[in-house]
């Protein structure tokens, strides 16, 4: 496994939100469901997109129109604006436990459509779809410490046929729709996010990949994570000194050897956590830590948590996002539009 195949492995939606709006102007959402990942698909018509400034002075406000077949990829906690145009008031606001509410005291100019169906016109001109990672644990911490907090990507920089295929499927409800609809959104998002990095904006560690000793060893770490790994072992392995490979993979990557592998690990261990069955001693076998105390010390100390309330926050999670459809106010992290 490569680098960039490690990376665009993380992504596995579980009953992800997905929702398909029909709208005609005006029309503008708030969204604050802090979702970590959101992808906003224009199907027909045009939109607009705006990110308010982030906590720190280098998180200036965003903002980009989008046309039919572009995909905006939103990373979270961020809160934003879609619209018809920037000058359109919010009408609807969607907050963090997924509720939708009108704005002020008139009644919600969007209404239920449909199975996964919303707007204010089943024959309005946009044609919107909007498909959130709802849980930390179903993007790798990896690709979200890597995006931007908007990326848009333009018709033509990705396979037309990904949007179109989830835009004929969401509104399906037919036995096992929810795993299709979940395994296609993945696939649009890793679609996607290899059209990103193949722009030059994409990390060091992409271009790392190409290098000739460096991606070597990338590819080592993803392809055994277990394996008792050293800056030695490695540097031997590709035929450098220890001191000039670890030299070679910071200035390349960004990062030392040891600090990329830790991480790797980690991220893989954030999603094994997840699988029915995983325990945090299976795990720590898997991703390369002696002990479920290893694990669970490194966890916590880069994380932030242990590895069992990363768990339990993620099967709240679960619960809180599995409820009402659109027209009972889930609108949902109608991230979107």
């Amino acid at each position: 496994m490569d680098a960039v195949a490690g990376l665009l492995d993380g992504p596995r939606a579980r009953g992800a939100f997905l929702l398909r709006s029909l709208l005609a102007p005006p029309w503008s959402m708030r969204i604050e469901d802090e979702a970590p990942l959101t992808l906003v698909p224009v199907v027909r018509g045009s939109a607009w997109i705006g990110m308010d400034a982030g906590p720190q002075p280098h998180e200036p406000p965003l903002e980009a129109h989008l046309d039919e077949g572009d995909v905006a990829l939103v990373r979270g906690p961020r809160h934003y604006t879609v619209a018809d145009s920037p000058g359109t008031a919010p009408q609807m606001v969607s907050d963090a436990v997924g509720a939708c509410r009108a704005v002020g005291d008139a009644p919600s100019p969007l209404v239920d459509l449909g199975v996964r169906t919303w707007g204010n016109d089943p024959d309005g001109p946009t044609v919107l779809l909007t498909g959130t990672y709802p849980l930390d644990g179903e993007v790798g911490g990896r690709l979200l410490s890597v995006l931007p907090p908007l990326v848009v990507l333009r018709r033509g920089d990705l396979d037309a046929d990904l949007v179109s295929l989830l835009a004929r499927e969401v509104s399906q409800d037919r036995p096992g729709q929810e795993a299709v609809l979940d395994r296609l959104l993945d696939v649009l998002l890793i679609g996607a996010l290899r059209a990103w990095l193949d722009r030059g904006e994409a990390p060091g560690w992409y271009r790392a990949d190409a290098d000739p000793v460096v991606g070597h060893a990338l590819r080592l770490m993803h392809h055994d994570p277990a394996r008792a790994w050293t800056v030695e072992s490695l540097a031997r392995t590709v035929g450098l000194s220890r001191a000039a490979f670890s030299r070679r993979f910071t200035e390349l990557v960004g990062e030392p050897p040891m600090s990329y592998l830790t991480g790797w690990r980690l991220t893989l261990a954030a999603d094994l956590l997840l699988e029915p069955g995983a325990t945090v001693g299976s795990v720590a076998r898997q991703v390369g830590y002696g002990t479920p105390f290893a694990l669970s010390a490194a966890f916590t100390r880069v994380r932030g948590m242990s590895p069992t309330a990363h768990r339990e926050r993620a099967g709240a999670g679960t619960a809180a996002v599995a409820g009402p459809g659109p027209g009972s106010g889930a609108g949902a992290g109608a991230g979107a539009a």
